[in-house]
């Protein structure tokens, strides 16, 4: 079995031990997930794995012949060959294999001809070569050197490219899709480890699922650092985390580690609070009786207590953002009503006679692969891109806020990051940038960095606090996860959820949506049809007529068969249709059901209005301000409640009159 393996590597920057004695063993089964906050040091421990990088100490070793493919998060930039032909250079390695049996099989003609030779060939050194010969031959057949052309179609569609695509110049393709390029190669290169970092940054959700079914299939090892959670669970059976300098292992997937993780974190905050107690008593001692003579043993006593304590570091990592959107300005019921929307790019239609009605508090998904029209949909929803036929009118006093994948170029670069805040920021919230700042992480002297030098990361953040910076009841998001650590983007989901105004997003991360979703817009083709429900029952649908298209491609081949044959598969078909039948009864009943629960919760609300305003008219309560002024609270809440839920009911009786 192939193997690399780290035993007590160290690396320091500074005073900083990012990797302290760090043992690991990667093998060809491996399914590692590398865990840990920002700056802990994974990308410099997939480095000295791979032998890009070498440790300050400890040593790495290799299985003899170990073949070890490195995947960097960004940075490569590919020209000079079309896409195909740069592709094809992954297979450059078992040229030199097939090379080195030809020289074998000279070295064996010559030692079977030569005069005296053993005639059975069983002489040590030609059992050497015909073993060596063999070895090479089975790993050039699994490489699928001999069918590399249906190898690189087959990655290179999965990963979303078309096969127009493949003719193209690579200097001609933008940033993501050259990384895309990088993956592709490093694919099909098929080494005994892959050392993949951030692999589904540049991923459709298409291309993401596409990924995990390879990696499900692929018979060597891999260790992979992602900010996708749900492509982690699925691909990997085993966490190490890196933290402080240190490696813990979790057998487990992704999910499993978290749980376990989150109540480790606790005992240890747990702990560092015990301490951080302890020490200020011990302090509050010395400065007490510094000055007494007759406690002057006792304080050196506790001097010296203070200097042998072990201090407990609660990492940077454990400080979290904590924020949430202000409250919206109050809207209309209906935010944006689309009508027959067209969008060309000279005489590419990007979007086809879009139809859409946007209700106030859902949560829409926009869904669809890439070049689908979704960014532009969002443009055009931001009304950054007027140029559009067809009719968009938004409701009454509605307002929008826009985050764009290409958020980086609406930073100022030359500016501090508190002057690039203060730039975009109300005079009346400047007195308190410097806490919000803090509640985004960038604190004390990190505010006066440039923003030139931020990471992908930290200017993100600084995008979301420039839009959290003016209220909004319409939030049109692009790929806000793009760049975020797992920890930022649990922080985001949870300020989402809770903002009670509109919100139209794309993102490629699954979990994200899944937990965010109460609508799903499906674009293909510059078309959109409209998934009522959350993102799990749109998979369910998408599956479910998948199976069926499926099923009716084997009718029409059974057809041709014989009459027996042909027999049995129409049994088979009615059995499976009525099957189906159920399947669709069962689900409408669902439908119903939560229809009918929707409409019980709204007329109960209607009963508490109805409370709300009887109280209101009562001079106890209108002679009172405050009770007022709780009352129009609730009654508020209570509206905005009954607007939502029938927003829901009405798209679940849309849903069933279609079925």
């Amino acid at each position: 079995m192939a193997f690399v393996n780290l035993a007590n590597v160290s690396v320091a920057f500074g005073n900083r031990d990012v990797l302290d004695r760090i043992n690991l063993n990667i093998s060809s089964d491996s399914r590692i997930a590398l865990a840990g906050a920002n700056g802990s040091g994974k990308t410099t421990l997939l480095k000295i794995a791979a032998g890009i990088s070498s440790p300050d100490s400890g040593s790495v070793s290799l299985q003899k012949g170990i073949r070890i493919s490195y995947l960097p998060q960004s940075g490569i930039v590919f020209s000079g060959l079309t896409l195909q032909a740069e592709v094809e250079k992954a297979f450059n390695c078992f040229e030199v294999m097939i090379e080195r049996m030809r020289v074998i099989e000279k070295e064996l003609s010559v030692s079977f001809s030569s005069p005296g030779s053993d005639s059975t060939g069983c002489s040590a050194s030609v059992e050497r070569l015909l073993e060596e010969h063999h070895h090479i031959q089975e790993s050039v057949l699994a490489s699928g050197y001999y069918e590399r052309e249906k190898e690189i179609d087959r990655v290179l569609t999965g990963l979303g490219f078309l096969r127009t695509d493949f003719l193209k110049m690579t200097e001609e393709f933008s940033g993501g899709w050259q990384m895309r390029i990088a993956l592709a190669r490093t694919l099909l290169e098929k080494p005994d480890i892959m050392l993949l970092d951030e692999p589904t940054n540049y991923l459709d959700i298409e291309a993401r699922q596409w990924l995990e079914e390879f990696i499900g299939r692929y018979s060597g090892g891999v260790l992979i650092v992602s900010h996708d959670r749900f492509f982690l669970d699925v691909t990997c059976n085993e966490v190490i985390e890196l933290f402080s300098g240190k490696l813990n292992r979790y057998r487990s997937n992704y999910s499993g580690y978290e749980k376990t993780r989150k109540l480790e974190l606790e005992a240890l905050v747990e702990r560092f609070e015990r301490q951080q107690d302890e020490i200020a008593r011990v302090e509050y001692f010395i400065r007490k009786f510094r000055s007494n003579a007759s406690k002057a043993s006792l304080v050196q006593s506790r001097i010296k207590q203070l200097e042998n304590i072990e201090r407990i570091e609660i990492p940077e990592s454990l400080k979290k953002i904590h924020f949430h959107f202000p409250p919206p300005p109050h809207s209309g019921r209906e935010v944006v009503m689309i009508d027959n929307l067209n969008k060309f790019y000279g005489d590419y239609q990007a979007l086809k006679n879009i139809n859409l009605a946007v209700m106030k508090g859902e949560k829409i998904a926009l869904a669809g692969r890439n070049g689908a029209g979704k960014s532009t949909l969002l443009r055009i929803l931001s009304q950054v891109d007027r140029n559009y036929t067809g009719d968009l009118r938004f409701g009454k006093d509605v307002r929008a806020g826009y985050f764009s994948q290409d958020f980086e170029t609406t930073l100022n670069a030359e500016n501090t990051i508190i002057d690039e805040i203060e730039s975009i920021s109300p005079t009346e919230l400047i007195p308190v940038l410097r806490n919000l700042l803090g509640a985004f992480l960038f604190r004390g002297d990190d505010i006066f960095k440039k923003i030139s030098y931020l990471s992908g990361g930290e200017k993100n953040r600084i995008a979301l606090l420039k839009l959290l910076l003016h209220p909004s009841n319409l939030l049109v998001l692009d790929e806000p996860t793009n760049h975020l650590d797992l920890n930022s983007k649990d922080i985001l989901l949870e300020a989402l959820r809770s903002y009670s105004g509109t919100l139209i997003f794309v993102s490629h991360d699954r979990y994200f949506i899944e937990n965010l979703a109460t609508r799903v817009i499906e674009l293909e083709n510059g078309t959109a049809r409209d998934y009522p429900g959350n993102y799990e029952y749109y998979t369910w649908l998408k599956n479910r007529e998948n199976e069926e298209a499926g099923d009716s491609a084997g009718k029409g081949r059974s057809y041709m068969g014989s009459s027996a044959a042909s027999a049995e598969s129409s049994g088979g078909n009615a059995r499976s249709s009525r099957e189906k039948d159920k399947d669709v009864k069962r689900e409408k009943r669902k439908l119903e059901k939560h229809a009918q629960e929707i409409m019980d919760r709204i007329d109960a609300l209607e009963k508490e209005a109805a409370e709300f305003e009887e109280k209101m008219s009562l001079s106890e309560y209108y002679s009172d301000g405050q009770k007022m002024k709780d009352l129009k609270a609730g009654l508020d809440e209570n509206k905005k409640n009954q607007f939502k839920l029938m927003g829901e009911w009405e798209n679940l009786e849309l849903l069933l009159s279609e079925n």
